[in-house]
Parts: C-alpha cells; sequence; structure tokens
C-alpha cells in the first residue's frame, strides 16, 4: 500500500508541473531571442537554421547583412508565428545582397510577412506566408514582398489571405516566379512597375484577381518586358477586402489576368477560367481612379505592346463585379450573356502614330480568344463593343529571363 501511494504520488506530482505550464497556442516563445541575436551578429556566408517547430515572436525580425542564407526544416514544419505582434511593421525585413531563404512558414504578420528591399540576387523557395484567419483587410498588406531588387527568383512558394498581394515584386528587375501558388489574397501575383519578368507554372485561385501585371504612376520605375505563360488561372472571385483608397481595391472580383498601364507583356500558353467579371482585363490607370494630374512625371498611363495568344480559356464573365460592369454586360451581351474572353477598359494613347498617321486604336493583340469588349471608359461605358478587327494582330516575342541559375 505504501508503494502505491508513493506511486500515486509522483503522479500527482508530474500532472501538477504539466499543468503549471501549459504550451502556448501561438508557439514557443523562448526561440525568439536566439533568432533575434542571430540575425543580429550575422556576417556573410553564415547559415542560420530554423529547426522543426512552431516558434511565437511578438516584435519584427530584421536582418541587414549580406550573403546570409535562412534555412527551415520544410515549408509547415518550421512555423515562425506573429500572432501576437505587438511591435514593427513586418514578419522579417531584410536588407542584403546575395541572400537565399527556403523552407519555412511565415504566419500572422501586422504587416507584410516576408519584405526584402533594395537588394540584389535573392531567392525565395519554398517559403509559406499567410494569415490563418482567412481574407481580412486587417491582414497585412503583402506576403512575399521584394520591392527595389534586382536579380530575384521566387519558386516552390505559397501566399494565402494577403490584403494587398500575396506573391508582390515592385520596383525591380530581372524576376522570375514559378511554381508558387497564391490563393484567398486581394492580387494573387503581382507585378508592378517591375522591368523583365517571367511569371510561369504557378496557381492563382480564389483571389479578387489572379495575376496583376500593372505599372503606376510616381513611382522610381515604368515596368516592362513581362512574360506570363504555363499558369493556372482559375475562379479568382474573392470578394476585394483590400483597405480604401490603394490601387489594389479598384480590381473587381472575378479578375483573371488582369494587365493595367504596362508596356510589352505577353500572355500565352496558360488555363483562365471561370473569374466571373473577366477572364483578361487590359486597362488604363484612368480605371484605377488617377486623374491626368497624377501623371505629371511623365507616365505613360496606357497599355501598349499587348500580346496574347495561345492561350485556352473557358467559362467567366457571367456575373461581374459591381454597378457598372453589371450595367455593361447587360447592355452589351444581354441578361443571359456574358462577356467574352477580354475586357478592354477603352483607354488608349490617340498621339500615337503608325507611318506617320494617327493610330486608330490600341496595340493590343489578341489571338485564340473568344471575342474582346471594348467598355469604352473614356465615354462612361456609353457605346461598347465587340470589333475585333483593331486586335487582329501580332507582336514579335518577348526574349526569355534568364538569372543564371540551376
Amino acid at each position: 500500500m505504501r508503494h502505491c501511494l508513493s506511486v500515486f504520488a509522483i503522479a500527482l506530482a508530474l500532472a501538477g508541473c504539466s499543468e503549471s505550464k501549459p504550451p502556448s497556442p501561438a508557439g514557443d516563445t523562448s526561440y525568439a531571442p536566439k533568432l533575434q541575436q542571430q540575425l543580429l551578429d550575422a556576417k556573410p556566408g553564415d547559415v542560420i537554421e530554423i529547426p522543426a517547430g512552431r516558434f511565437s515572436f511578438d516584435r519584427s525580425l530584421t536582418l541587414r547583412a549580406s550573403g546570409i542564407t535562412i534555412r527551415g526544416a520544410g515549408m509547415d514544419k518550421s512555423v515562425l508565428s506573429f500572432k501576437g505582434q505587438k511591435a514593427g511593421a513586418e514578419g522579417l525585413l531584410v536588407n542584403g545582397d546575395d541572400f537565399l531563404i527556403e523552407n519555412l512558414t511565415i504566419e500572422d504578420s501586422k504587416g507584410d510577412g516576408l519584405k526584402i528591399s533594395e537588394s540584389k540576387n535573392v531567392t525565395m523557395r519554398g517559403v509559406k506566408v499567410q494569415w490563418t484567419g482567412g481574407p481580412s483587410t486587417k491582414n497585412g498588406a503583402y506576403g512575399l514582398y521584394p520591392v527595389k531588387t534586382t536579380n530575384v527568383l521566387i519558386e516552390d512558394c505559397v501566399a494565402i489571405a494577403a490584403s494587398d498581394a500575396g506573391i508582390y515584386v515592385g520596383q525591380s528587375k530581372d524576376v522570375i516566379v514559378r511554381r508558387s501558388r497564391a490563393e484567398s489574397n486581394v492580387a494573387g501575383i503581382e507585378i508592378e512597375n517591375t522591368i523583365n519578368a517571367d511569371v510561369y507554372e504557378n496557381i492563382a485561385t480564389n483571389n479578387t484577381g489572379g495575376i496583376l501585371v500593372f505599372n503606376m504612376p510616381a513611382l522610381s520605375q515604368q515596368g516592362g518586358q513581362i512574360r506570363v505563360y504555363k499558369n493556372k488561372i482559375t475562379a479568382n472571385n474573392t470578394g476585394n477586402f483590400g483597405a480604401k483608397g490603394t490601387p489594389v481595391a479598384s480590381v473587381p472580383a472575378g479578375s483573371g489576368m488582369v494587365i493595367n498601364s504596362n508596356d510589352d507583356v505577353e500572355i500565352f500558353d496558360n488555363d483562365i477560367a471561370d473569374n466571373a467579371t473577366a477572364n483578361i482585363i487590359v486597362s488604363s490607370v484612368y480605371s484605377t481612379g488617377y486623374k491626368d494630374s497624377s501623371m505629371a512625371d511623365g507616365f505613360d498611363p496606357y497599355p501598349e505592346r499587348i500580346y496574347i495568344y495561345g492561350n485556352r480559356l473557358t467559362g467567366g464573365g457571367d456575373s461581374p463585379d459591381g454597378l457598372d460592369l453589371k450595367a455593361l454586360k447587360v447592355a452589351a451581351m444581354g441578361f443571359s450573356g456574358r462577356f467574352p474572353d477580354v475586357l478592354w477598359d477603352g483607354y488608349y494613347n490617340k498621339d500615337r502614330k503608325v507611318d506617320g498617321q494617327p493610330a486608330s486604336g490600341p496595340q493590343i493583340c489578341l489571338e485564340n480568344v473568344s471575342g474582346v469588349i471594348n467598355a469604352d471608359g473614356p465615354n462612361g461605358y456609353d457605346n461598347p463593343t465587340t470589333d475585333m478587327t483593331p486586335f487582329r494582330c501580332s507582336l514579335p516575342k518577348l526574349p526569355a529571363i534568364d538569372l543564371r541559375r540551376s
């Protein structure tokens, strides 16, 4: 009997110890100081290994050194949770060249998930950034966010529920985004004011807009030379939850591929389907709410030299978002009709000349599409037309992007 009581007492003591230290629902908080110190002390050539586990942080992480690798044990195995974040705008902010981050997840940051600024030779591989509560305006704006960067590779990554763009590349040069998935963001993948980018073999689904190629005024450079191919862009019909006043808040739910004010864009060999406003939208910055005064810096507001061909397009266009687009569909296609594959807002540069003569329309060339609707935006959508004649053309193919990596 005494022996049994002794064993029973030990069991109670162990149970009491277990109850006194319940695990944190967000994750282990003891790892945060170690990683913060590793980032602070990092020197070129260092490899910072993040073990498997869920680790909780209450403030941003910052790296300001070049030649650093951050490597987790695997996506969904090494998880950095910022659910209780009290300080800092990002999950992880990096200012450094020759940077590689791979095989980990960043969750629920107060602001952007992973921001890399003014850096060159950047690789993001097997990284997930997500907000676990689903779409919300309160979520951080950007998931993976390289800005003012050069020679950037994003591959095998995942972005979920960003309130602006899941995978965003801005004001950058020489970029590849491939084999990644963007889901339940406002913009799934956005290439903005960026020169020389290839976006291929990605999946963009359940976003407000699937893949966006944008130029916006008042930024450090205008973009162009963008190829988007071999992607699956399907059912991007999530209601827009972007913050009011931001350009992305103007994207209608149900937008598959969106080209806005960008030049030299090639869209081919994609599967684009079931995007309720339109599978492909080509527009000017004027459709995002900007006025002429915003173009004082010499910004070109018109999409030009856009070549769309060889895509597989099905469904979509049956339930456009917003009263103006709904009315446009009924006026042009009837109550039971649907928009054709391509919706163009109708803005083009009337001062452009061809062989010395004023151009009669935009530099948008379309092949293998069910049709196009010119929404006649400059005239308040009063006279939409489905005439394909101005779009029956072809353009020279753009060169592939070579980052000289395996």
